[in-house]
């Protein structure tokens, strides 16, 4: 007996398995998170750039409607707008290419430089030298609102604005005021202005990740849900007819249907007890299912009803639970088939197997009983008619009742067997079925 220890060993590979599975799992979702990520960039990304297009497009309505268009600064402003403008049209254009699918960040960094950089420049220019922090805030506030992904990106973009600040003005020679960098105020103002909007995007960015990875867990959750009802509907129809089982899944407790006309076979194997006592009960039962599935397959091909399996008989119906015409014609077909299936079987498998056929036509009761393992079955006298005809027939042929002779006597051969002592009918005239009757051969058409 293993002691507790040995258990505890045999189960570390056991976590370890599950764990690299996990890992994997979540690897591989952490890559489509990149990719959901990205896409969702470059979407803001295009709302971004077009809000700011409206932005620049009212500061130049602004400017010509305050400002005279005599004076040089004025000119200066509209051009520095329409830089850049020109920048962020530029952007648009570039989100079409496949530089925005690989490198979504760095255009989110060329924005940046379209509204601080150029301005910056611009003024710098002029010869002004005092920082636009208003235009810097409304920069990182837009992106952090309307892109609130990638938040080293933002710090980044943040960073770049004084460094830029101090680069452009220490190449045009200007003279940064002092004050500047003693201005506690404006200082930390802007510390904590850049600093709520990257723990907003660090916070945004967790909570997307986070219902990202669980949208990812429900699926497939529901996939695995939807395969297991999937396995479970496979297991009810082997077990009931299509329409009786959506009666059961509509939760009708009682179904019990009258079929006027309907046609029952019985099949029984002859010489399986004898059989039973030569071979294992393993190889009997591989034997017996080789020979069973095949009559599965021709009572599909033919559209009956397998019933069930008793043993070593087997039980079909045509005519239900779909009602059908030609329910006779079926059973016969297959009837016929079966006798071919098992000389067949039998030269496979070097056996000398029989089977003995019942057939009976008449009206019948199908339907439903039971909670537990129930199945789908029949009950009448013309069940019982069938069931004798098969135990009261001869091996190796297919013994019908005078109901179903009536049913198939004008396309299938008889050779009428007489009156037989049918045990709780009394005398009943049988039919031995043969075979089809071939089709006349037309010499030609009259005239």
């Amino acid at each position: 007996m293993q002691s507790w220890g040995d258990l505890t060993k045999l189960a570390v590979p056991l976590k370890q398995g599950l764990a690299f599975i996990k890992a994997s799992l979540y690897s591989s979702w952490s890559t489509d998170y990149e990719v959901w990520r990205n896409s969702f960039l470059r979407k803001r990304l295009r709302i971004s750039l077009w809000v700011s297009l409206g932005v620049v497009l009212t500061v130049i309505f602004l400017t010509l409607g305050t400002g005279s268009l005599e004076q040089k600064l004025t000119w200066s402003r509209l051009l520095i707008d329409l830089v850049v403008g020109l920048c962020l049209l530029t952007c648009l254009a570039l989100l079409k290419t496949p530089l925005a699918y690989r490198f979504p960040g760095l255009l989110f960094l060329c924005f940046s430089l379209s509204v601080i950089l150029v301005p910056q420049i611009g003024t710098a220019i002029l010869g002004i030298a005092t920082p636009n922090v208003f235009t810097w805030t409304f920069a990182f506030l837009t992106q952090a609102t309307i892109m609130p992904v990638r938040w080293p990106l933002h710090l980044l973009s943040q960073l770049s604005a004084p460094i830029f600040y101090w680069g452009v003005n220490a190449a045009f020679n200007l003279k940064v005021d002092r004050q500047i960098y003693t201005d506690v105020e404006m200082n930390l103002y802007l510390f904590w202005f850049c600093f709520i909007c990257n723990l907003s995007v660090y916070l945004y960015e967790r909570l997307q990740r986070s219902e990202f990875i669980a949208r990812r867990e429900i699926e497939v959750a529901y996939q695995k849900l939807e395969l297991e009802r999937k396995k479970t509907e496979r297991l009810l129809l082997n077990i009931l007819p299509q329409p009786i089982a959506d009666r059961l899944k509509q939760e009708e407790h009682t179904i019990a249907d009258q079929f006027p006309d309907a046609t029952v076979l019985f099949a029984d194997v002859v010489g399986f007890t004898q059989l039973s006592s030569q071979i294992s009960a393993a190889e009997l039962v591989v034997l017996l299912n080789s020979l069973f599935s095949m009559f599965d397959e021709l009572a599909e091909q033919h559209g009956v009803e397998k019933i069930k399996t008793i043993g070593d008989a087997y039980m079909v119906v045509a005519g239900l639970p779909t009602p059908r015409s030609d329910h006779a014609h079926a059973i016969a077909n297959l009837a016929i088939d079966m006798q071919k299936a098992v000389d067949r079987f039998n030269v496979e498998l070097n056996q000398s197997l029989s089977i003995r056929i019942g057939i009976n036509s008449g009206p019948v009761v199908a339907g439903v009983i039971g909670l537990k393992r129930f199945i789908y079955d029949l009950w009448g006298d013309t069940v019982n008619i069938a069931s004798r005809m098969e135990s009261q027939g001869i091996a190796g042929v297919i013994q019908v009742s005078e109901a179903t002779y009536e049913c198939l006597k004008e396309q299938y051969l008889f050779q009428k067997r007489g009156i037989i002592q049918v045990k709780g009918k009394g005398e009943m005239t049988t039919y031995l079925l043969t075979g089809k009757q071939s089709l006349p051969v037309i010499s030609s058409l009259p005239n």
